[in-house]
This record gives C-alpha cells, structure tokens and sequence, in this order.
C-alpha cells in the first residue's frame, strides 16, 4: 500500500519502518505477533510479520539484490513497477518476464546474519514467553484447523513442547493447505537436524548442520537479512528481530540446482559448493526473515521491560514497586541459596554477589566487574554440583554446564573458527551471549594427559576467566572477541583455573540422597516467589552504581589504617577485591552508592572468606 501511494517517490521504505514501529507499541502489539522462538516454522503463515529471539552466530557477505524492478508483457508490451525489497523471490506473473535491461532498475544492498535461539536458554524463558504470547494470540487464517487429528509426525513435534497447554495450542494451530510448504516433513527433518540424529542415503548430500554453539540445543536457526544500520550490530549480539518471514519452496529448489555441478560454470561462479549449501540452505530447515525492526536486547529475562533505559513511566513504576520489597526478597533468596549449599550462609552471600555481577567496563584490557567465583570443598560422588547447576538453571535466563574432564576438554571445540571453505564461522561452546551463567564441575576431573586441543581449551577457558574474551580461530590470526559471561567453579581443592574469589564450602548438613533434598527445595519454593528470584537477580545487574568522595576517602583512609599494622596482609589487589565486594553487596540491597556499613559489612565478608581458607591450609597443608 505505502508503494503503491509513493511511486516514484521512495518516501514508502521509512513510512514502512514508522508504521509498524509505532503499531508494535500499541497496546502488547509485540504479543499478538507469532514467534519463531515458539511456533514451528510450517504453522505460520508466509510473508507474514513474524519476530525472532536469537544470537547473532555469523554474519555472511553483504548481497545485492533488485530494489526496484520492471517486468512486461511480450503481448501487450505492458510494463509494471515492482519492489524487491522483504522479498527472496521477483514476483512475475505468469504473462510476464522481467526487463533486466530496463532503465527503472534499481540494485540495492542488505546484509545477511545466520542467527540461532540464545545458546543455554533457560526453559523458564522459554515457558513464559511461549504463555506470555499465547494469552493474546487471535486466531487468523493462518492458524485455520483443516482437520482435528494430528498426524503421527506432529505428534513427534509436540515432544518438543512437554506442557499439555502448549500441545493444546499446536493441535489447534495448524496451517490450512495452501498456506503450507511441507507442513511436516521439514519440521521432522528440522527435529532430527537438532537432535543429531541422522539416516543418511548414499545419494544424499550430509545433513545440514545447524551450527548451534552448544550440543543437544533445538529450535528454528534464521539467514536474517537486515537492509539499515546493520554496522550497529556484531557476532554474539542479542537481538529481537520483527519482520517478514519468507518459507518460498523456490528457495530450495535454486540452492539445490546451484549445487548441482552440471549447472555450474567454473568462471561464473567462485563460490565453492560447501559455501552454497551452507549459505543457501533449504527455507523449510532454515528460514529467511526480513527485517523490518530489529532492537539489541539487554537481556532476555521475560518477567522484565525489554528495555530499562527508557524513561517510560511503566518501566519506572515496575522497578519502583520492585524496589521496594527487595529487603524480603534477598532473605528469601539467601535463604533458598544456603539451604542449596548445604547450609553455608556465607557461601550463598557470595553466590548472590556472583550471580548478580557483570563487566560494567573495560580499562585498556582489564574488564571492570567480572565475579568470577570458585567454590571449593565440593563433595565428590554426591552429584552436588549437577544439582546445584539445575537450581543455578531455574534462576537464570541463560546458563551451560561443562563437566570438566580430560576426555571433555580433549574431544570438545571450545573456540569457534573460521571454514574457509564454506566461508563461516563454525561455532564451539564458548560463543555465548552476555550475561550467560557458565558452571565449570572439576570434581568430575581425573588423572589423564591433555593432548594439544585439551591444553587450547584449557587456556580458552583461562582466557575467558581472566580477560573476559574468546580469541576467535581464523587460521591465520585469531580475533579477540570480548564477552560477559558469569563463571562458577565447583572443584575438591583449589581449582587449576584462575578465579577472583576462591569460596571454601563449610556444609552444615550432609543429606542422604542429594536428588531428592534438592528436588524438594525447588517445590517448596512458590512459582511467585520464584520468579521475584528471576527478576531480582536480573534486574540488580543493569543498575548504575558510584562511590561519592567522600566515601572514596574514607575506605582510602581505612586501607592505609589496615596496612599500617601489617603491610603485607592487604595488597592493592585485597582491596581491588573488597571494593568488587561492596559493589555487588550494595546493589543487592538496592543501592546504586557505597555507604559506610556496606563497606564494613563487605570487610568482615572478606575476613570471613579468608580466615576460612586459613583454616583449610591449617587442615590440609596442600590445599591452597
């Protein structure tokens, strides 16, 4: 419409971009539109406004495509104007041919980004923003039932949706005929492409590898094509994308045609056979989306405003109210976290310091904020650290588990790197979005000898802990990539990695069966309680944080009273640590500047912490 009112003007593309910006702000409009983040790719209509929550994985080579093109009609010589634009196909009616020479046309530039689901989302994230949606979905043509029973396949894809609601929802949801390019069989091929699980005919090129950052991870992967301000957004970007999605069966008809070496000229075409499949993969296992709107995300936690930074009287009032019963959320939450950890208070206070910080800035190459805690005199054969990990995973909006042992670090692709000849960046598991909870288990570790990969993830892994950074492997160099990710290590004795904060585990109880103590503390914790838990441990870690004058001069003050008396007791680093302390502990009590008892309180925590670890080297001489 806005096309057709604006030729020849070009005004229609930011009248486009306005349109749905100011829709989409309308009264939960985000809500009412389908995600591919919860309706399998055939249930949804084509060419119709979808929106994507994914992590920018890889970005390909920018490509040219008709903005604006003619066709005409060999009979009646007719010519019509079309756009190019939100589209994968020229749209050609069946009397017309397009007129490559015609002076109209117009060649134009987008880029492509390969995005997948947030690697390590948690379910909860998955749940609540499935219900969030669904509660204002209004059934459209798209979403006609053309008969009542499913078909075996389909139910194969409701095990991917275990709750009986959402089985409700995708039996009542499917697409009528001439809606669907494959209705079944892609998203049977889609769930086996995820699950791993491949029947593999000799005449068949190999299955199609998602390139999904961390094993065993489902869901659609995207070639999103951005036409504005792509240079805003880079590799491991967060993003909510709103746009056109386009399934057009002819997409996989051209890929597996370019793929056939009888059609390809050598002089005409430089791009190797791996590098098209991989980058023109069939539409029904990989879609395309257009994007119309696409916003960065600060984080993914959907119990939040998708944005804080704006000075909206909602968002105000949300973190307000929040705000003002956090006092008996954070003894609610340490108390959860010390019955987690066996009954040791102080450990869940630097849990809760842990869980909450984050880079907040980089100093030449030191990141500002990393937390990175080692909770060490974790029992060994009681599966602790799987089931502190499963609390961890109900808590946070994105988290992985690595079980740290010699065949893991041996056999696993930690560092993502460059194939030069499909022309991609192969994902490992340390590309993961901002802000993920990454929970390291040496106690699984045994005796063996790292080979040359063991020792290279070792140190990926090091790098990460210390640098906050993933240097990328492009063969001939290696790019830095920095990150934000949260690193817990559970170990026996001190851990082989680096770590800012070494944590000794005093437990006060030793349950019989650990399964079972802790499934019953999740059940005992309220869904409403739970989830003040998910909004508290998000929320405090997009807060601003000071330190006035006046406070910077006492606790300088105070560090040269502690080191009058013994200079070597407390270092530069000691008090680089105690301030990293009072940082996380005052923002978890809701204040965004240093006062004077959170600096004591942060003091006799420190004291606390280290005469502990005294105790141990007193125990166990070697254990430090």
């Amino acid at each position: 419409g806005f096309v057709a009112q604006n030729v020849p003007n070009s005004d229609w593309e930011k009248k486009v971009t306005e349109y749905f910006k100011e829709k989409l702000k309308e009264n939960n409009a985000t809500n009412w539109v389908p995600s591919l983040n919860d309706v399998p790719v055939h249930y949804l209509k084509p060419n119709s406004l979808v929106k994507f929550r994914c992590m920018v994985q890889d970005m390909f080579d920018p490509e040219f495509y008709m903005g604006v093109y003619e066709t005409v009609d060999p009979n009646t010589n007719a010519r019509v104007l079309h756009f190019g634009k939100y589209r994968d196909v020229a749209e050609c009616g069946p009397q017309q041919e397009i007129d490559l020479n015609s002076s109209q046309t117009v060649t134009s530039e987008r880029q492509t980004f390969y995005c997948v689901p947030v690697p390590g989302e948690s379910a909860w994230v998955k749940e609540i923003s499935f219900f969030a949606s669904q509660a204002r979905v209004s059934p459209s043509t798209s979403y006609t039932p053309s008969r009542h029973k499913r078909s075996y396949e389909e139910d194969e894809d409701m095990d991917l949706h275990p709750s009986k609601q959402k089985e409700q929802h995708m039996g009542n949801s499917c697409c009528s005929g001439s809606d669907v390019h494959g209705c079944v069989e892609p998203k049977r091929l889609e769930t086996e492409a995820s699950a791993g699980h491949h029947v593999i005919s000799p005449n068949c090129s190999p299955p199609l590898d998602l390139n999904f950052p961390l094993p065993g991870e489902k869901g659609p992967a995207c070639l999103v094509k951005v036409y504005e301000s792509w240079e805003s957004f880079k590799v491991n970007d967060v993003l909510e994308v709103f746009g056109v999605l386009s399934v057009d069966p002819v997409l996989s008809i051209v890929s597996s045609e370019e793929r056939d070496s009888s059609t390809l000229d050598p002089m005409e075409c430089m791009d190797t056979a791996e590098e098209q499949r991989v980058h023109s993969p069939p539409a029904s296992l990989v879609p395309r989306i257009h994007v119309i709107l696409a916003q960065k995300l600060q984080h993914i936690n959907p119990l939040l405003p998708a944005c804080l930074n704006e000075e909206e009287s909602k968002t105000c009032e949300f973190v307000s109210n929040f705000m003002s019963e956090l006092s008996p959320v954070r003894a609610e939450l340490l108390g959860f976290l010390t019955h987690a950890l066996l009954g040791d208070s102080l450990a869940a206070e630097y849990l809760i310091l842990h869980l909450i910080s984050t880079v907040y800035a980089r100093r030449d190459v030191l990141p500002l904020g990393k937390f990175t805690v080692n909770l060490s005199g974790c029992p060994r054969n009681s599966a602790f650290t799987e089931h502190l990990y499963r609390l961890i995973q109900q808590l946070v909006p994105a988290s992985y588990h690595l079980r740290m042992s010699i065949a893991s670090m041996n056999h696993s692709r930690f560092i993502p790197h460059k194939d030069y000849t499909a022309n991609r960046l192969v994902s490992g598991l340390l590309q993961l979005a901002s802000n993920t909870s990454l929970v390291i288990d040496e106690t699984q570790l045994e005796q063996g000898q790292l080979d040359t990969a063991g020792v290279h993830n070792v140190t990926a892994l090091g790098n990460l802990i210390t640098w906050q950074k993933v240097d990328y492997d492009f063969s001939y160099h290696r790019m830095e990539f920095p990150c934000n990710i949260n690193v817990l290590i559970t170990s026996e004795g001190r851990s082989l990695l680096p770590s800012d904060c070494q944590v000794h585990l005093q437990p006060q109880i030793i349950p019989p069966n650990m399964e079972e103590y802790m499934s019953s503390l999740l059940t005992a914790v309220l869904p409403s309680v739970l989830n003040k838990f998910r909004i508290y441990l998000s929320l405090l870690r997009l807060l601003d944080y000071s330190i006035s004058d006046e406070v910077t001069k006492a606790v300088e003050e105070d560090f040269v009273e502690m080191r009058k008396n013994d200079p070597e007791s407390v270092t530069a680093d000691d008090l680089h640590k105690m301030l990293l302390v009072a940082r996380f502990l005052s923002l978890s009590a809701g204040q965004t500047t240093l006062s004077r008892e959170r600096w004591l309180r942060a003091k006799q925590l420190e004291g606390l912490r280290k005469a502990r670890l005294q105790q141990q080297q007193c125990v166990n001489g070697n254990e430090l």
